[in-house]
């Protein structure tokens, strides 16, 4: 039997929709607050995004180290001191309805004359054993996040383009020994990246070869089993950290259908982040960009914020 769900329509009109609490979402909200919008944000867990599973964030500014917890509860705090809302909610899909814009959820549906996109991505995983086991304890998915944290050892870094190999020569700088274990023969990085990488004596490759299970102690990780995938020999190569970088996914989904998104899912934005949908801007991960970290969230939320009270300025004047 198949039960319909209704879905309920907020009565409120909103100045600002911003879906996703991370931290550019969070400071997307406070700066359009601070402009006296009504702002709602949507979120489908708890507000901080990825800061809420990073153990301690270092590379912050006014902070020498902060707990991604405590950080997220931070920017909740400041997001909603001048009045952002929160609510939960699964978004489904933005109907652009010209003045204003709908935003459905799971059972509800939000109304805003613009709307901020802020859902970020996710680090697409091997989906081998003891990956989800080890994350945070010897697995990581940032060079620039971790690699501090792994000085004089022995790290694994999976993958050939050019974010493993970057993070790979990244890397050196801390670890005694990098070895890139990668699926192929030959790395499909640009060739000067892997010109730096052949010349660089602190890394070695394992050609050929997938990860089958990352293995570790209670504690931490200790390795990981490796399979070429040629001769099907299989041996455990000893590491004190793995470092998977086989690309990131784009959490846009519900927006593809609307033509913001590029081909990879990515959301393009010009400097002042707007999308190509007038009165639909994107912030953070989810924007088609090179780096992504709390502080490049933080800048695009900030631009955001300020650029909607434009908008909506703007608006008022060609309706006069």
């Amino acid at each position: 039997m198949t039960y319909l769900v209704e879905k309920r329509r907020e009565n409120k009109m909103y100045d600002v929709i911003v879906i996703g609490a991370g931290p550019a979402g969070m400071t997307a909200a406070l700066y359009a607050s601070r402009s006296n919008l009504s702002v709602v944000m949507i979120e489908r867990g708890a507000p901080g995004g990825q800061m809420n599973n990073t153990a301690e964030v270092e590379n912050y500014p006014g902070f020498e180290m902060i707990l991604g917890p405590e950080l997220a509860e931070k920017m909740y705090d400041g997001a909603t001191k001048f009045g952002a809302e929160n609510a939960y909610g699964i978004v489904q899909e933005i109907k652009d309805c010209g003045d204003y814009k709908e935003v459905v959820t799971g059972d509800k549906t939000f109304q805003a004359k613009t709307v901020i996109i802020a859902t970020g991505c996710e680090h697409r995983k091997l989906g081998v054993a003891g990956e989800d086991e080890f994350a945070g304890r010897g697995v990581s998915y940032c060079a620039v996040c971790d690699g501090a944290f792994f000085r004089n050892r022995k790290l694994l870094v999976i993958g050939g383009g050019d974010s493993a190999v970057e993070e790979a020569i990244y890397l050196t700088q801390f670890a005694s020994e990098v070895v890139i274990v990668h699926r192929r023969d030959e790395l499909r990085a640009q060739k000067i990246i892997q010109d730096r990488a052949f010349a660089n004596e602190k890394i070695s490759f394992l050609w050929d070869s997938v990860v089958e299970e990352i293995v570790g102690n209670d504690m931490v990780v200790t390795g990981a089993t490796i399979k070429n995938v040629k001769t099907g020999e299989v041996h455990e190569e000893s590491a004190n950290g793995i470092f998977i970088y086989v690309g990131l996914d784009p959490l846009t989904e519900a927006f593809q259908s609307s033509g913001i998104t590029n081909e990879e899912g990515w959301i393009p934005t010009d400097d002042e982040m707007r999308t190509s949908i007038p009165g639909v801007f994107a912030v953070g991960d989810v924007r088609e960009k090179n780096l992504r970290q709390i502080t490049t969230a933080v800048g695009d939320g900030s631009v955001a914020g300020q650029e909607v009270f434009n908008y909506l300025e703007a608006q008022k004047d060609v309706k006069k």
